[in-house]
């Protein structure tokens, strides 16, 4: 079995990053991304700002020491939230449930909240398998479908 583990996400890993984030398939699943997936100097500006966000905690995730993504929580007004992106080489392998598993315990405060589209079923069996439950769903417009969709909102208490 691989070990998947977590340390904190470096500067020598955004080329990485960067590369997944620009992922067409990967996009049209998460969908609530970027505006323009190509655009490394937003990217750089938006990385930038994480990096000096209080209370964000960011991390590379790695499958048997191999940068395979990344998972973070941060600050949504009061509101504790969590996202994470898996390379799609990595999809399928238990890679994302062991991720949030690791972060969540890294990340003591509760209630946290997580959103995706609602036609993500992958993301939403993961959440929902380490404990969040739907508390609704919201349409919004994903720029990784350029267009208006459904998100479903969960939540950890």
């Amino acid at each position: 079995m691989a070990e998947i583990a977590l340390r904190p996400l470096e500067d020598a890993d955004l080329d990485a990053v960067f590369e997944q984030m620009r992922d067409p398939v990967s996009v049209r699943m998460a969908a609530f991304t970027a505006p323009d997936p190509d655009d490394r100097a937003a990217f750089d500006a938006q990385r930038a700002k994480i990096k000096v966000w209080p209370g964000v905690v960011d991390r590379a995730i790695t499958v048997d020491g191999q940068f395979a993504g990344t998972i973070a929580s941060f600050l949504v007004g009061d509101d504790a939230e969590v996202t994470y992106w898996i390379d799609r080489a990595y999809w399928g392998r238990g890679v994302a449930g062991r991720a949030l598993e690791l972060l969540l315990e890294l990340v003591p405060t509760r209630p946290v909240f997580a959103g995706a589209a609602s036609d993500n079923v992958g993301s939403l069996r993961v959440l929902q398998r380490a404990g969040f439950h739907v508390i609704g769903t919201e349409r919004g417009f994903a720029n990784g479908r350029n267009a208006e969709i459904e998100e479903t909102r969960l939540r950890l208490d």
